[in-house]
Formats: structure tokens, C-alpha cells, sequence
């Protein structure tokens, strides 16, 4: 079953659309019929994901929905950038992304935002953010996958193992994918109950 698709827009007048896609995730833990403990735990997911949209959506537009298959949920959340982006804005985002050092970005969230950040501005740099975030260092994929973040957490430790065990994302979804398809940034937040 796939819900319906709600519309993303930094124009939106107190973030309705936001709101709508907590809403959305709800009707959809209900028809599948899942249980208080699940439903809250695939509504955390959906907080998550809709808290590091109000700055991409500053420069982008997007659509949310979630996919459904028995107790089987995946949070998509495609995002499109804005032609229209100042050129400040972007060069200023451009600089941070290609200098390797995305300080400002701590926690998992954080850094899945600003890796959005870059392949909204420049598909291209992907490699650059995606390096940093511990992808494949091959550049032979588009994806960043937080199964792929897990697995170098681990062997690492540190930090990066540390940020792991704060998230409520790297605690509660099963995986999360980013990557460029197209001109789009797709977000995909898989969970299995």
C-alpha cells in the first residue's frame, strides 16, 4: 500500500505540510494495523526525518509517503532543488562541502541533512560529503546508506560509534538510504516490525 503523497515546501505557513506527513504516517501505522509501541516508534522515525526538513526546504520542494507491505515501511522523501537558490546561499554551502570539514554537523540527523544539503546544491560534490560521512569511498555509488555508516562505526569506534548510540534513527530504522536519482535527492527510511 503506498499513502498518500504529502506536497514539501518551505513556503508552507507553519510547516502544515509537516504536520500532515505525522498525520499521514499515523493513518498508515493504523491501517496496518500495528500496535501503540510500533506506531510510536514508525512516528519517531517520521519526527526525525521531519526535523532536518525546515533548512533543505529553504532551497528545495519535495513529496512524502510511505510505502507499506504487511509490517514492512519505507519513509520516502524525495526533495527537488530550487532553481531559484541565492547564489550566496549556495557558494557559502558549496565552500563548507568541498573543504571536507562539516563540523557544524553532529549526530546522525545532522549529518544526513547537510549530505541532502550538498546534492541538492551539486549532485556532483556528492563525494566529497559522502567520504566524510563514511559511504562508499569508491565513488562508484550515489547512496549513502546508514547500514554502510553502521558497519564503519563499528570497526572505528569513537566518535562516530558514540553518535550512533544517541540516534533514535541509527536506534529504531532498520536502515536509511540517500542518493540522487535524476535531478531529485531521495531520502528512504526502511523499517521492519
Amino acid at each position: 500500500m503506498k499513502s498518500d503523497i504529502i506536497k514539501l515546501s518551505g513556503d508552507t505557513k507553519d510547516n502544515a505540510s509537516l504536520k500532515a506527513v505525522l498525520s499521514e504516517t499515523e493513518k498508515t501505522a493504523e491501517y496496518a494495523e500495528l500496535d501503540k509501541k510500533q506506531e510510536g516508534r514508525l512516528r519517531l522515525l517520521a519526527e526525525e526525518l521531519i526535523s532536518m526538513l525546515p533548512e533543505v526546504l529553504e532551497f528545495s520542494s519535495g513529496e512524502f509517503w510511505i510505502d507499506c507491505s504487511g509490517k514492512q515501511f519505507e519513509m520516502h522523501t524525495s526533495l527537488t532543488p530550487d532553481v531559484g537558490i541565492n547564489s550566496e546561499k549556495r557558494d557559502e554551502l558549496l565552500k563548507l562541502s568541498k573543504s571536507g570539514k562539516n563540523a557544524a554537523a553532529v549526530g546522525i540527523m545532522s549529518k544526513i541533512r547537510l549530505a541532502v544539503t550538498f546534492m541538492l546544491l551539486d549532485p556532483n560534490i556528492y563525494q566529497n560529503s559522502f567520504m566524510y560521512l563514511g559511504a562508499d569511498p569508491t565513488g562508484e555509488s550515489l547512496v549513502w546508506t546508514l547500514d554502510t555508516f553502521r558497519k564503519e562505526a563499528k570497526e572505528k569506534k569513537g566518535e562516530a560509534w558514540d553518535e550512533l548510540e544517541k540516534s533514535i534513527i541509527g536506534n529504531i530504522a532498520d536502515d536509511v538510504l540517500v542518493g540522487v536519482e535524476g535531478k531529485r535527492v531521495e531520502i528512504v527510511v526502511k523499517k521492519t516490525f
